[in-house]
């Protein structure tokens, strides 16, 4: 795939998908489509953008490929010990009833898993979680709970696993006490507007992807909807290099706390709003 090739392409995907690529890794993300178109039918990119024309399934099958769902409960058990032994109790401290941003939620297993956590930390307050995602297929197996199989349950501890989840010959399905305080919502990091007011932010394995420009402006447009002393909690393969200048310190591995407000020319396009259904 050629440069042109690789316009073209970019072109129809945003038209068809809503996906602007301009803001991922370009070198990586040819040579990603490279590889999954050539495993399709279609000999080149002008074939293949017919194909999308008129093939919804390639348009869904391409969609995924792209936004990478692969996700699980209790991802990185180690940090996610530390949100629940460390970072949450800290943050009860200020506020009881916790505002939790879960960004890229994909299948739904990292909110769900906060939730679990937050039930068996403060059993009788319901905190408000939102998740949001840019693929709305993801979010409907979210918003059902499941099913969800043995790889993407395999970290949840036995005990968790008959007290938050009812069993089927499909899978393993959140109960609807925890299913319902989670608002999943669909949301593009990269076009839509942020909300604020946030405990806590989650966003794991999502900005890996993105070109670094596109990553510094989502760093400061989330220090912007987290609170005075919110915490934005990362994947280990994410380290915020330049943490200190975007104005968050690191707390532990993964978890950064705002630090100071960014500049007003820094948020001069950034107005948040509150996502709604």
């Amino acid at each position: 795939m050629n440069e042109i090739e690789y316009e073209c392409l970019k072109r129809k995907i945003n038209q068809l998908i809503r996906i602007d690529l301009n803001n991922y890794k370009e070198n990586q993300m040819m040579r990603r489509l490279d590889a999954f178109i050539a495993r399709g039918k279609s000999t080149n990119i002008i074939q293949y953008c017919n194909a999308l024309e008129n093939d919804p399934a390639e348009v869904t099958r391409l969609r995924s490929f792209i936004t990478i769902n692969v996700s699980e409960f209790y991802r990185d058990r180690m940090h996610f010990d530390t949100l629940r032994t460390a970072v949450l109790p800290e943050l009860l401290k200020t506020d009881q009833k916790l505002n939790i941003w879960s960004a890229g939620c994909s299948d739904g297993e990292e909110p769900y898993t906060i939730a679990i956590i937050l039930n068996e930390l403060t059993p009788r307050l319901k905190h408000r979680i939102v998740a949001t995602d840019i693929d709305e297929e993801s979010l409907k197996k979210a918003a059902a709970g499941g099913p969800y199989q043995l790889h993407e349950i395999r970290n949840i501890p036995p005990y968790f696993l008959v007290k938050y989840f009812n069993v089927s010959d499909e899978g393993y399905t959140v109960k609807e006490e925890i299913r319902e305080r989670i608002r999943f919502f669909r949301h593009d990091l990269t076009r839509d507007k942020f909300s604020f007011g946030f405990d806590l932010i989650v966003c794991r394995n999502v900005t890996i992807y993105f070109a670094a420009e596109t990553k510094k402006t989502l760093s400061l447009k989330f220090l912007n909807s987290l609170k005075d002393q919110g915490v934005l909690f990362i994947r280990a393969t994410e380290t915020m290099l330049d943490a200190n200048d975007l104005g968050f310190r690191q707390l532990y591995p993964c978890f950064y706390r705002k630090n100071t407000c960014p500049s007003h020319e820094e948020l001069r396009k950034l107005t948040p709003v509150i996502l709604t259904r």
